[in-house]
């Protein structure tokens, strides 16, 4: 995966790292760390600039965050609704008021989740999904979407600028910090997924 990256962002520069970062924002398992440090190293033995390789990143962003706020719009609240009343959702012990309670709470709060979670690995793309599920405005959206993934990209590309051959030791203390991110959503969900299962016994 790395050496692909790598072949990528030599041959096509700043459009290899825009496509690169679109495509990470759509399937977040591909390192986003990775790209936007080694973006950052190229600008040292490059004709590549540091902000420009920012501002390709920034846009990599906007449009998959945008692909996957669509995909929100589509599974919109009423929709899923339809899926908790259905046979599966009451197999599932899903229930009507959570999906209200956490629509009214990105309602509420989906400008700083958005903000906020653009710095959380895997989060900070899967984020857009319920910002269109809830119907956040776009423009607010994409303020809020722009003004996270710039602090980041402007981070990560910054160290890679700085640190120069010494990267691979810098990725590998961010691929330590995304993998306990991790490791601790996959703790939550499957205290979720206790939980629903617990709720479902004490219904029977």
């Amino acid at each position: 995966m790395q050496e692909i990256i790598v072949n990528v962002m030599n041959q096509f520069g700043y459009f290899g790292i825009f496509l690169l970062v679109v495509v990470e924002n759509v399937f977040p398992p591909i390192p986003s760390e990775f790209i936007l440090i080694f973006g950052g190293v190229l600008t040292t033995y490059t004709n590549l600039e540091v902000s420009l390789v920012v501002l390709y990143a920034t846009l990599g962003s906007l449009v998959g965050a945008y692909i996957l706020y669509i995909v929100g719009a589509l599974l919109n609240k009423d929709r899923l609704l339809k899926v908790v009343n259905s046979k599966l959702g009451r197999c599932l012990s899903l229930k009507e008021e959570d999906v209200l309670k956490a629509d009214s709470f990105f309602s509420n709060r989906g400008s700083r989740a958005v903000l906020f979670c653009r710095f959380v690995p895997i989060v900070r793309s899967l984020i857009s999904i319920p910002a269109g599920m809830s119907s956040m405005p776009i423009i607010k959206f994409t303020i809020y979407t722009t003004l996270g993934t710039i602090i980041w990209n402007i981070v990560l590309v910054g160290i890679g600028s700085i640190v120069g051959n010494n990267w691979t030791s810098v990725v590998s203390f961010f691929g330590k910090y995304s993998f306990i991110v991790k490791i601790l959503l996959a703790l939550i969900v499957c205290y979720f997924i206790f939980k629903l299962f617990y709720r479902k016994k004490i219904d029977e």
